[in-house]
């Protein structure tokens, strides 16, 4: 259980502060892609699909969806 909670935190503040020095892009691409296979466990969870699988495909449709974002929001102010 203390092993769990070590690497919990050490992830957390990993995550924290390797985010510091990214771009918006960087960070939207990353956000995408984390919020991307979550999604991707959950339907491959629920259609019997393969769980890896579908984290593969949703992180890869998250960070495409990201980075289009970013694009967007960046012509927007043009």
């Amino acid at each position: 259980m203390r092993k769990h909670m070590i690497a919990g935190a050490s992830l957390a503040l990993a995550v924290v502060t390797g985010c510091a020095d990214m771009s918006s892009g960087e960070q939207r691409t990353l956000s995408g892609a984390a919020i991307g296979t979550a999604a991707g466990y959950a339907l491959g969870a629920v259609t019997g699909m393969s769980k890896g699988t579908g984290m593969a495909l949703g992180a890869a449709a998250g960070a495409a969806s990201g980075f289009i974002y970013d694009k967007y929001k960046q012509n927007e102010g043009q």
